[in-house]
């Protein structure tokens, strides 16, 4: 099958890319001349886990191409998925801009039927939006159909070989054909195709996502009652998370989630729910539990140093919102940076993926560290921000040499607490005593 992806940011690359790997032919359209010549010499644009493999492979075998052309880029597609940005914008809702944009331009060039797949997260109706901009430059036959993307940064290749589900919006039965046909490969092990009306699919992303987001704040208030009890958070975790109603994904606390995804998308659900006059409490709680998550071990690391940062030094492992991608959109480690050179410490930080990245965002705010272990040099303690698998079991020899003060602040609750404390260091984490 012919496809087209416009856009080729974290969604689309993956997109295009693991459609080319099941044999399809498949364009990548962007207007970034810059990022497309380097895609189209085989440079990836993005640290994923397992991507570069297969993207060069097919880009090699001829199945992946990109362009800045879009009529060039959709002329022959039977399908053209839309993986542009849809950021928030002040009032939290969801920016549109890109998508109508690029929906009322193939108005202008379709000549024949096309399935027009909206694959980036967008509120509850713009599949309409689309095909009325679509329909305003054009008179043919078309169908828009949402197909929201359930992708994991750092297993994003998997979650699109290996589906749990593929949903797909449409009351079009050409369309639902096509798109049958297209995800069959992906689900030979049994996963469910579920399909649906358009706006049950569109609500269906943003469903999702605020429930994960949900469990991951109910969690940290958990650990910060736990604290306060004298409870231990990972007791009370895998207590409740062997209850298969409940499961174990989603319960570790931490300093908050990030990401592109689960901030705008409770922010995109409550604006939906505002415009219709309904008032989501447990998500509005959500948001506010995750913004002070964030800045959770401030009061922490104040107390040990007395109230008094001004001179302090700290070392920072962990810059990228999560493990395993250089994403640092909403990072935790972003607001710890903040706050404490606002108290008059410096930071000294090391991250696997995500330095460049921070770098670009915050230049020389602070210094950054060549490996995990530079990072320690002369620092009055570690702070943790991102679970990388390397930071678990590190050289401890190291850190004592290496740290001013037998001191570690954990935001991710990476290290086991009778050991540490074995160890003779003062460890702080998140819900344990």
């Amino acid at each position: 099958m012919k496809i087209a992806v416009i856009g080729t940011g974290y969604v689309g690359l993956v997109t295009g890319t693991c459609f080319a790997e099941t044999g399809n032919k498949v364009t990548c359209v962007d207007i970034d001349v810059n990022k497309v010549n380097k895609l189209s010499n085989g440079q990836i644009t993005i640290y994923e886990p397992g991507l570069e493999k297969i993207f060069l492979r097919n880009l090699k075998e001829g199945r992946l191409k990109f362009t800045t052309n879009l009529a060039e880029g959709v002329e022959d597609a039977q399908i053209i998925f839309l993986a542009l940005p849809t950021p928030p914008g002040a009032d939290g809702s969801a920016d549109l801009k890109y998508v109508l944009g690029v929906a009322s331009d193939l108005g202008r060039i379709l000549k024949e039927y096309k399935v027009i797949v909206d694959k980036s997260t967008v509120p509850v109706g713009t599949a309409e939006k689309v095909h009325n901009a679509v329909a305003a430059n054009y008179t043919g036959e078309f169908d828009v159909v949402s197909n929201p993307e359930f992708l994991r940064e750092g297993v994003a290749v998997d979650d699109f070989m290996k589906p749990d589900r593929v949903v797909i919006g449409t009351n079009s039965e050409r369309a639902r054909k096509l798109m049958g046909e297209l995800y069959a490969p992906f689900v030979r092990q049994g996963n469910p195709i579920i399909f649906m009306d358009e706006k049950s699919a569109e609500l269906t992303k943003y469903a999702a996502n605020s429930f994960l987001a949900t469990k991951i704040s109910f969690m940290n208030e958990i650990a910060q009652l736990c604290e306060k009890l004298g409870a231990d958070v990972d007791m009370v975790r895998r207590g409740i998370g062997s209850d298969e109603r409940i499961g174990k994904r989603f319960l570790f606390p931490g300093i908050g989630y990030g990401g592109s995804c689960f901030p705008k998308d409770v922010q995109a659900l409550i604006k939906s729910a505002d415009e219709v006059s309904y008032d989501f409490k447990i998500l509005k709680a959500v948001e506010v539990v995750n913004e002070k998550q964030k800045l959770h071990l401030m009061p922490k690391i104040e107390a040990y140093f007395k109230n008094d940062l001004k001179g302090k030094h700290f070392a920072l492992w962990g810059l990228a919102f999560k493990p395993n991608t250089d994403d640092i959109r909403e990072a935790p480690a972003l607001y710890l940076i903040d706050a404490l050179t606002k108290a008059g410490a410096t930071v000294t930080a090391f991250d696997p993926e995500a330095m460049p990245n921070v770098r670009a965002q915050i230049g020389d705010k602070v210094v950054y560290a060549k490996d995990q272990y530079s990072a320690l040099e002369g620092a009055d303690a570690l702070i943790i921000a991102t679970e990388w698998s390397e930071f678990r079991t590190p050289e401890f020899e190291q850190l004592d040499a290496k740290l001013k003060h037998k001191v570690i602040f954990d935001g991710r609750n990476v290290f086991d607490t009778d050991k540490i404390r074995s160890l003779g260091y003062h460890y702080e984490s998140i819900g344990r005593p």
